[in-house]
This record gives C-alpha cells, structure tokens and sequence, in this order.
C-alpha cells in the first residue's frame, strides 16, 4: 500500500471519527460485551486474522527479492538466479493479491454479519419497545442507530481491527529488516515521521470539524426538504408559507455546505502535496545516505534498493496505527449507543406462562372489565433515552395521575362508549385496553383475566383497534391489510373490502389491491382510510373492537360510509366506542361520561339526558343552536317536527325538542 493511500485513509476515516473517548479503550466491561456479541463470528474471526499475518509478510518479501535481484544484477551474478528470483516475484506478488481478496472477502462476510446480527438485534428490541417511547423518540435518531452506529460498530472488525493486525505485523518485520540492513538509514527515516503525522492528525481533527459542521446543515436541509416535499407540508407552505424566504433559507445552508466542501477541498490538497513532498525527501535521504554508505563499501547497491521500497512499507502501518486508537475509540462509540438502545428495559413484557384469552359462558363472546384502574403516564427516563431525543438530560419526573379508579364492565356483544371533554382520559383507557400501556394498580380484564397475564398474541388476536388518523403505510392496499392477516387470500381481502363499502372503490382502480396508497395513505381520502382500516379491523376479526374517534374528523358523506362500515365491524362484538360526536353513541348499551379520569355519569342515552347532568350539558352544546340544525325527513313540513331529523341524522325531533327545553 503507498504512503498516499494510506494518506487518504486516514483523512477519511478521521473525517468521519466522532471524537470518542479513548478511555473506552480500557473499558472491560464494554470490550468483554463487543467480543460476546462477535463470539458467533470467532472461527471466520480467527481465519482472517491468519490470512492478515501472510499477507503482512508478503509485504515485506517483495522489497528484499528485488534487493537480491539488483545485487546479482551489479555484481555479475548468474541469469539463472535472476530469473528465479524474478519468478518469485512474480508468484509473491501473485499470493499477495489472492491472500488480499480471501482478506476482503472474510472482512466482508464477518463485517456485513456483524451488520446483520445488530441491526436484527436493534430491530427486535425496538419493536418490543412501549407506545411511550416511540411518542418521545425522534424517528431519525432512532433510524441513525440502524443505520451509521452499527455501519460504525461494523468498521472495527472489517477494517480497524485488520489494519491493526496486519500493519503490527508489517512494521515489526520492516523495522526488523530494515535495522538488520543499516540502522543509520532506519533512524534518519523515523526521524522524519513527525513531519507525516503533526500535519496528518491537525488536518484530520480540522476537517473532523469541518465534515460535523457540514453533516448538521445537510441533516437541516433534509429535515426541510422531507417536511416541506410531504403533501401536507407542501400544502402547508402553499397556503401560509412563502416560497421566496423558504428558498433564501435553503439557500443559506447550501451556501455553507458549498463553502465547507471548498476548504475541505483544499485542506485535502494541500495534505497530499505536502505528503508527496515529504516521501520524495524521505527517498532523497534513502539514495543520498544509502549511497555513500554503498560509496565507502558499507552497503550494497541492493540494500538501497530493498531500503527504498521497504521506507513505504514502515511509514503506512506507521501512520495507520498512529491513527488506530481514534478510530477504534471511534467505533466503540458506535458500540455504546448500539448496546445503549438495547439496554433500555421494555416496560411492556409478556409475562412466563402468560396465557390466551379463555373462552366466555357458552362462548358467548369477551366481557371487558376495568377494575379501579389508575394509571399516570411513565416519566421520560423509564423509556426513553436523551440522545434519542436530542435533549442534554432527561426529565425523571413522574407523570400525573391521569386515571383515578376507573370502574366499569363491558358485557359480552355489548357497546360501551366513552363521552366528555378532550384529555379526559378515554384514549388512555382505550390504550390500556389494548396494553399499549400497563395500569399502576386494579386491572383490566378481559374474562376475568388480567391482560398483563395474556399473551402478547392472544391480546392482539382479541382485540383490534381503530383509530381517528387511520394510519397506512406506504405501501399497496393488500399490504396494509394483510398486516392483520398474513395468511389471508384475495377472496378474502375482497369480502373484507366489501363490507368496508369500499370494494368498489378498489376496483376501479388502476391497480386494484396492489395500488400504492402513498405516505400515511394519504392518496385516499380521510373516509376512504378510515373505510380501508375498518376493512384491515374486519379481516383480523377480533372479539372485542375499540373504535377511537374513528369518525371525528369526517365529512357528512364520508361519517355515512363509515358509520355502514362500523355496523359490520361491531356485529355480534363486544365494543368500546370514544366519541365527540355524541350523535354517534345514541345506541351504545351503556354511555360513560369521563371527566378529569373519573367516570362521573353512566347510563343509556335516555337516561343521561333526563338528568340534565353533564351529558345533557354536552349535548346541548353541540345541537342546542337553533331549528334549523334540523332538516325535514319526509315531505310534510320543513318545521322542525316528528317527522324531521337534525342534520346529525340520528335522533327525532321530538327527542330534540324536549332536550332544548331542558
């Protein structure tokens, strides 16, 4: 390898080093761990440490066979022995590159299944993760340990800890060599190393900077452009925004980036004329002090040249290894904040010999049951980690109490629905129903069973969920819905579809089940998403279905597609319904009012309106403005009557009357 090759590896590698800390090195705990997780590797491991050593030793044979052949050349030697030792070279220089392509292959295979085996590891660990952690993560941070951690975690078995073997190995036997040789021309050659490794170490760490600074603004640039090319964001700028500032703003960090890749530019230049001007001196001392010690008989003509040919192969492992603890130190950092998500703890886990859902009285179905739940959300540092969110600490307060002794029983086929204001702790209620979230204390019941002591699959096969974003992901319309049931057929994706109202929609499509729905679905309308979830919810079959404002934020048309579509999901199924709209829970079985974490009314609707409590209020609130919220249903009077409806569509006028009149 020549001295400007490993020049630029080595500006490469410290471009890129993150400045880890170099007592990690002496971190036994953190190295004992690396090698655990490496154990699997340890035979291919073995293997190419050994193919490293030949190949280090070959390198240093190829100076001294040509040293050979000049002395026989000069020194009238025979042709024969010329020859030989020229095909010698020849099969030398043939085994090193077969021994360097074995060496990148096991590099290759141990490197990219490191890759494999963390980024498995990383993946599975994260998907265990609770809901919380994934509302307080930023999504990039938690992708770039999937991606530069472990790419950096990778790079101190396929590249540092080769480099570091092999070039101890190529510069003892070098120094062995070339002292055996002339030690006067050796410590002259060291002597000059200072001239290769001041500028080598001041131009890597400024350019360090340099690429960090540079990383930022393009990390700001794509957070601009990914939120700004969105089809929510470019509609967001179109409406509010100005394009001209958005674009002076682009342009201001592009301008940066420009002017950093300028000078890295010619920091870089600047390094390998100064590095071809210092070997081209290091090879004047070689011929200069070589020569007249081969002048005054104390070498020969073969020894400058061996010497000459062996001074790269001192300085490249030199340099290399100068440089080998910032970039080991440099990848052990990859290690920690890889092993430091890994470390995080899942505060959801399935319990040893956790259980499936029994089966109900005469199978009749699943009865619900909250038993003086309370729960608060859990604090910052219990899932969470401070890199993850790009904050300097992590709050370790606990959260406030956001439920308090919730009580209640959904019987089985029943519809229990959750009314009142916003955060009073019906979403909540409904995540602890499907145990994104665990209680602090009572429990929720599904059977009589805790769903702590279930099964993470018989929990996700009882109950399903639906909720107001209607979240897809960019994928094809059978891919989101076979994420309910893998194994399903098209037949069955269709009849799904249909009872969704949504199968003719679908096939009119260019595509049909493999049409694209774009990001978060967002090529379908809002109706047309939460009809396509419901089908997904229809697929999975669940006994128990959650419906989380699963109408909110629909138009009238699109709430009558969906309300159709919901009575095909809620047949013969026990349900938990969280509704504004209270237009849309008039049926439910039982209507609980939350307030503040606390059921403060129950009863069917009837009931809570003839109280004149806190439903009837909310009620009055969304149709207590005027008659004309009421349009006529048959064609006997436009007056507000028995025969006329409020535009809601659910409750006569007689009922709206005598709410009005409360």
């Amino acid at each position: 390898m020549s001295l400007e090759t490993v020049a630029r590896q080595s500006l490469y590698r410290q471009t890129r080093a993150r400045g880890g800390d170099l007592r990690s090195l002496t971190d036994r705990r953190l190295l004992r761990r690396i090698w655990r997780f490496a154990a699997r590797h340890h035979r291919r491991l073995a293997v190419f440490l050994g193919v490293s050593v030949i190949g280090a030793v070959l390198t240093v044979v190829t100076p001294l066979l040509a040293g050979r052949v000049v002395d026989e050349i000069t020194g009238a030697g025979s042709s024969a022995v010329v020859v030989a030792l020229a095909v010698v070279i020849a099969v030398v220089a043939v085994a090193e590159a077969g021994v360097s392509l074995v060496t990148r292959w096991l590099s290759s295979r141990i490197g990219e299944g490191l890759i494999l085996d963390l980024r498995t590891a990383v993946f599975d660990h994260v998907q265990r993760m609770p809901v919380a952690f994934f509302t307080r993560t930023r999504t990039g941070a938690l992708v770039s340990r999937l991606g530069n951690d472990v790419m950096g975690a990778q790079r101190a078995f396929s590249d540092t800890l080769s480099g570091v073997v092999s070039n101890l190995v190529t510069l003892t036997l070098t120094l062995a060599v070339m002292l055996s040789i002339s030690w006067q021309i050796t410590l002259a050659s060291l002597a000059l190393m200072p001239l290769f490794l001041i500028p080598a170490r001041r131009i890597g760490v400024t350019m360090a900077r340099l690429s960090r600074e540079a990383a930022a603004h393009n990390a700001t640039m794509n957070t601009q452009m990914t939120e700004r090319f969105s089809a929510p964001g470019a509609t967001l700028v179109k409406l509010f925004g100005d394009a001209t500032s958005e674009s002076r703003e682009f342009r201001v960090r592009a301008g940066r980036v420009r002017d950093i890749g300028v000078r890295t530019a010619m920091l870089q230049a600047t390094f390998m004329n100064s590095l071809t001007l210092m070997s081209a001196l290091a090879l004047a001392l070689v011929y200069g002090l070589g020569g007249a010690l081969a002048i005054g008989g104390q070498l020969q003509a073969g020894a400058i040249v061996s010497l000459a040919l062996l001074l790269t192969r001192l300085y490249a492992p030199l340099t290399a290894l100068a440089n080998a603890r910032v970039e080991v130190a440099t990848a052990l950092v990859s290690f920690e904040r890889v092993f430091e998500v890994l470390d995080l703890v899942p505060l959801i886990r399935e319990r040893p010999g956790a259980t499936v859902v029994p089966a109900g009285p005469d199978h009749a179905g699943v009865a619900v049951e909250f038993d003086s739940v309370r729960f608060s959300y859990p604090a910052a540092d219990k899932v969470s980690l401070a890199s993850l969110e790009e904050v300097a600490e992590l709050d370790d307060r606990g959260g406030e109490e956001v439920l308090h002794g919730m009580s209640f029983t959904a019987q089985p086929g029943q519809m229990v629905a959750l009314v009142g204001s916003s955060g009073a702790g019906k979403s909540t209620t409904a995540a602890l129903l499907a145990r994104l979230y665990d209680v602090d204390s009572g429990a929720v019941r599904l059977n009589g069973v805790d769903v702590r002591d279930l099964t993470f699959a018989s929990l996700k096969d009882t109950v399903g969920m639906v909720t107001q974003d209607g979240h897809l992901f960019h994928e094809s319309i059978r891919s989101n819905l076979l994420l309910a049931a893998p194994h399903a057929t098209d037949d069955q994706l269709w009849e799904a579809l249909d009872r969704a109202r949504l199968a003719d929609l679908v096939a009119d499509m260019p595509d049909g089940l493999d049409t694209v729905v774009g990001e978060r679905g967002y090529r379908l309308s809002g109706g047309q998403r939460q009809r396509l979830t419901i089908a997904r919810v229809l697929l999975a079959s669940p006994q128990v279905v959650v419906l989380d404002e699963a109408t909110a934020s629909l138009d009238s048309e699109s709430e009558v597609a969906v309300q159709q579509a919901l009575a095909e999901a809620l047949a013969g199924r026990t349900s938990i319904v969280i509704a504004h709209r209270l237009s849309t829970v008039r049926a439910a079985d039982v209507i609980l009012v939350v307030e503040d974490g606390r059921i403060v009314e129950r009863g069917t609707h009837e009931q809570l309106l003839s109280r004149g409590g806190r439903y009837a209020e909310l009620y009055r609130t969304q149709f207590g403005t005027s008659r004309r919220n009421c349009v006529p249903r048959g064609p006997h009077s436009p007056s507000c009557a028995r025969n006329a409806i409020p535009a809601e569509g659910l409750i006569g006028c007689a009922q709206w009357e005598d709410v009005l009149s409360e």
